[in-house]
């Protein structure tokens, strides 16, 4: 190909010259024609003429003796006839044209046959050479033309820069959104009650068919063989020695036939308990502080007893490593009706926990995959634990029914008469089964390795928890389809957007936890958010964000763009506090920013927190009696829907900086601890963050000032703000990122509010000091890595300089 194209330009090069070549020709013989025909004319011997004469002549000696031209000779230079010898110019001596710029056109000058045989010639190439040009010349320009064509289509139909896109974006996202529609959510919510109760596998399978069925490429099933505990083959009871009275979880007695036992007894029960018999005396622990405890130890001897615990004010795993500790034996646990909403009636209702901190129990920090180590865990704790009905802790404690005086209602306390004996009976069975996930990735085309995910659960392995895993099934299905109806016109997000719903959440967010920690590597690196519909309608009177410090400012402007299209704007304050579901592998151990929007119903009392820990059964009907219309769920789907897309899209990652180190001024504000060194971190970091977000931030904000390289550099540096604030221990329950606090009422950093409550209990200081280091260096690794960014920009800034 290389040969080719020069032997192309070769030829070419040789009709170039051929051309000039006979231009000059004809120029020399026009001035020697006007030298004969004027012989008597003043300018015959003008030197000017006589110059361009014999530089005509030179010029095409010399393009004769070019190599390659060898062969270019005129015809007429051979053909000198005999009959001329006798002309006097055989009489001169040779010019050599090495010597004089005359040479062999002077020969063929003074040769009488010469210019007539060429001038009858002359005439023809000329017309030959003219149409060879234009030829040569209207294939250039038609080609010329015709690439301008092909180049003005060629970028008409190739899509825009991503940066062009930009303005645009609002309006994409208000075109997505508004496919998003009530009535399209609660035909997939009724569509997803139809499916038999079956196991995890195929009510994944079925989901994941409902994905594909609304255009997402690629859709996975990824599975884990895990260890459950799972009820037996006959309900857990309560007896009471003194009577004899056997009851059920629910409060119903155990004489009553076999087939009136309901399926929410069965259920009812504590997974991964102790199993056994355990008779003890019964002690009203109240809510499991740490002053009760102090208060119950100070009484009595609490070794192997039963506590009647309230849930509800602490983790539930904190409360029961309290009540380990102190050597108790079993707990009967509760809800007082007093806590929970007056829309709320569930007194008569047992309910379903989890004592599994999160994952397989029997893979502890690494994923449950072929050929893994299996750790002998059937029970996480020596506590017997039982779940019971409100009812059935009225009739232990020989409380009337009715405790509501006048609207007023009465919190639930033991009587001090007499001592209350019983007997626990837990039979749950431990074995592996299969936990399956449902994963759908929407590829980027930008940040394509940079992840947005959006995760819900479903519920294939027992009937209790209600119906609400349909609701949050729906609502990302709902979201799933706007998106592909936008994604087949063409358009696709800058980042990538992964689907999730995950299987065995009950059991302790298991399925999340199991993949997480199976892409543990390639997660840490690349996922941007996580964004939660863990039970996203669990009520219907207020709104309810949560969201990362970072993600504040965000949650609370999409909560506005919502406003645009609904005449009732929620208004609702968002907040960082611990929450319920799938979003605690990637808050507590990857460090990623969170966000969730759920609807839920107001509770005056102080002690509601933590109650979502209780999984009660939900009858069908119940969701659509808290929302008919279904419009709570459009409106958690549209919020949803508009936080993804902008951290899915905008070039620079909607994080603030300046927010973090805002909140954790504000968790040091009014603590026990007063610590200068703390205090001065802060203060430290708040200036970097500052800094940080002026200098930083706000110029690649700005269309006009973006540099790619250097948001991409930005960008980087926001996604993982928060994993400094992941200490490395925290006590049972509470959440290793210290950025979130327990719950609305407090306003510090809950370990170091848990270490002053330990201080209580066993009169030292060790658990405040090291406390205390785990928060010190976690605002200073933040502030060092703050600094380091901008270390980082500015050495750039000064290599492009």
């Amino acid at each position: 190909m290389e040969e080719n194209g020069t032997l192309l330009l070769q030829s070419i090069k040789n009709d170039l010259l051929k051309i000039d070549f006979e231009y000059k020709k004809m120029a020399y013989h026009k001035v020697n024609a006007d030298q004969r025909a004027q012989g008597h004319s003043p300018y015959l011997d003008n030197d000017e003429l006589q110059a361009t004469a014999l530089e005509l002549e030179w010029d095409m000696e010399k393009e004769l003796e070019e190599p390659g031209f060898d062969h270019f000779r005129l015809d007429s230079a051979g053909q000198h006839h005999p009959g001329n010898s006798q002309s006097p110019d055989l009489d001169l001596e040779p010019i050599q044209p090495s010597s004089s710029p005359k040479g062999r056109f002077q020969r063929l000058q003074e040769d009488p046959d010469y210019v007539s045989h060429y001038t009858r010639q002359a005439p023809k190439s000329n017309r030959c050479r003219f149409f060879q040009i234009l030829k040569v010349f209207c294939t250039a320009l038609i080609l010329f033309i015709f690439g301008i064509v092909i180049g003005y289509y060629a970028r008409k139909k190739c899509p825009s820069p991503p940066a062009s896109q930009e303005p645009n974006n609002p309006h994409i996202y208000h075109e997505i959104l508004k496919e998003i529609k009530a009535e399209n959510i609660k035909q997939i919510y009724r569509d997803l009650l139809q499916f038999p109760k079956e196991d995890d596998v195929d009510t994944a399978m079925k989901i994941l068919l409902q994905w594909s069925s609304q255009g997402l490429e690629d859709v996975r099933l990824v599975n884990y063989s895990v260890l459950l505990d799972l009820p037996g083959s006959s309900s857990n009871t309560v007896t009471l020695k003194s009577s004899g009275e056997c009851f059920y979880p629910s409060g119903q007695q155990c004489n009553r036939e076999t087939k009136m036992l309901h399926s929410q007894d069965l259920y009812s029960y504590a997974a991964y308990s102790a199993k056994g018999i355990l008779e003890a005396e019964l002690v009203d622990m109240q809510y499991g502080t740490v002053e009760d405890l102090v208060r119950i130890q100070a009484i009595t001897n609490v070794t192997k007893k039963i506590a009647l615990l309230k849930l509800g004010q602490l983790p539930l795993l904190y409360k029961l490593s309290l009540l380990e500790d102190a050597g108790f034996g079993g707990v009967l646990l509760y809800v007082d009706p007093c806590d929970l909403p007056k829309t709320t009636d569930l007194a008569d209702t047992a309910f379903m926990v989890s004592l599994n901190g999160g994952g397989d129990p029997s893979t502890p920090g690494y994923a449950s995959i072929d050929g893994s180590y299996r750790q002998n865990q059937l029970n996480l704790t020596t506590l017997l634990v039982q779940p019971i009905s409100a009812v059935l802790a009225k009739k232990l404690i020989s409380l009337p029914g009715d405790t509501v005086q006048k609207d007023r209602c009465i919190p639930l306390r033991l009587t001090s008469t007499g001592k209350k004996i019983i007997s626990l009976s837990i039979q749950s069975v431990t074995t592996y089964k299969t936990v399956s996930n449902v994963i759908g990735y929407l590829k980027g085309t930008v940040y394509p390795d940079r992840y947005v995910i959006i995760g819900s659960h479903h519920n294939g392995l027992n009937t209790l928890g209600g119906q609400e895993w349909a609701s949050s099934t729906a609502i990302i299905t709902a979201f799933i389809q706007a998106l592909m109806l936008k994604v087949k016109k063409g358009w696709r997000p800058d980042r990538t957007i992964v689907f999730c719903s995950w299987g065995g959440t009950s059991f302790g967010n298991i399925g999340s936890y199991e993949w997480a920690e199976d892409l543990k590597r390639v997660l840490q690196r690349n996922v941007v958010a996580y964004i939660s519909l863990h039970n996203p309608v669990r009520g219907n009177s207020t709104l309810h964000p949560v969201a990362s410090p970072s993600l504040q400012q965000l949650a609370a402007e999409s909560q506005s763009f919502n406003c645009g299209e609904k005449s009732r704007c929620p208004g609702s304050n968002v907040s960082s506090v611990q929450i319920q579901g799938d979003a605690d592998y990637f808050i507590n151990h990857l460090g990623v920013p969170t966000m969730q929007f759920s609807y839920e119903d107001i509770s005056t009392s102080e002690n509601s927190a933590f109650l979502s820990e209780a999984l009660f059964p939900l009858h069908t009907t119940k969701t659509e009696e808290l929302d008919p219309s279904f419009s709570l769920h459009e409106t958690i789907a549209k919020l949803t829907g508009q936080v993804t897309l902008q951290i899915a899209n905008e070039p620079v990652l909607p994080f603030n900086a300046l927010d973090i180190a805002l909140e954790v001024q504000n968790n040091l504000k009014g603590s026990e601890v007063d610590v200068p060194q703390l205090l001065a971190v802060a203060s430290c970091l708040r200036d970097s963050a500052e800094l940080f977000q002026s200098d930083e931030m706000r110029p690649a904000n700005d269309p006009k000032e973006r540099i790619p390289v250097r948001v991409r550099m930005l960008n980087d540096v926001l996604q993982s703000l928060e994993k400094s604030f992941l200490v490395h221990r925290a006590p049972p329950g509470f959440y290793r990122n210290i950025l979130y606090r327990l719950d609305e009422r407090t306003s510090q950093f809950s370990v170091l509010l848990e270490a002053l409550e330990h201080r209580k209990l066993h009169q030292s200081n060790e658990t405040i000091q090291a406390a205390l280091s785990e928060v010190l260096n976690s605002i200073n690794s933040a502030q060092v890595y703050f600094k380091a960014g901008l270390d980082v920009f500015e050495t750039t800034l000064a290599g492009k300089k």
